[in-house]
């Protein structure tokens, strides 16, 4: 690592702990959320039945509705249940130039869905017979992409924790 590497490090190191003094209250401290959690989170898809095929027939989660999107006609609004009552849902637009997946401000960097260990490894296997290029990070994350380009990862530990820290 360089010097202007370690400065930079240690630059936004020093930024973290003084927004972590500021704004992050000890759990027993911390009020109760404003939300109930996420109802769905709505991505872009380029082909309907490619995305179905994908998260319900390689990640088993399974489609729950399919409808008509209220505002551009023709086009699909679809839903998958990934578990706790939580929905991850896609648009189709057909005929629009939609370009391909990229991060931008404001935008997704990806979606972390939460699995029982068992799965995991299940899922873990049938990513890597489809031939999905995946990532592993801390044994317990899985980091790839889906059918178009949106990043994704399955991770093994509960809901509310991180690499085994208890973060809610």
């Amino acid at each position: 690592m360089t010097s202007q590497e370690t400065d930079r490090r240690e630059q936004f190191a020093e930024q973290r702990d003084r927004l972590s003094a500021q704004y992050l209250a000890p759990p027993s401290q911390r009020p109760a959320s404003s939300g109930r959690g996420v109802h769905h989170t709505a991505l872009i898809s380029s082909d309907v039945e490619t995305t179905i095929r994908f998260y319900q027939g390689l990640l088993e989660f399974p489609l729950t509705e399919l409808i008509e999107n209220r505002d551009y006609a023709g086009s699909t609004h679809f839903f998958f249940d990934i578990g706790n009552e939580n929905l991850l849902a896609f648009f189709d637009f057909p005929g629009l130039d939609v370009g391909p997946y990229q991060e931008v401000l404001g935008g997704l960097h990806h979606v972390a869905i939460s699995v029982e260990p068992a799965r995991w490894e299940r899922l873990r296997g049938k990513l890597a017979d489809a031939g999905v290029e995946m990532v592993l990070h801390n044994e317990v994350s899985i980091y790839f992409r889906g059918p178009d380009g949106e990043r994704l990862e399955l991770i093994a530990d509960p809901l509310g924790e991180m690499y085994g820290d208890q973060i809610l």
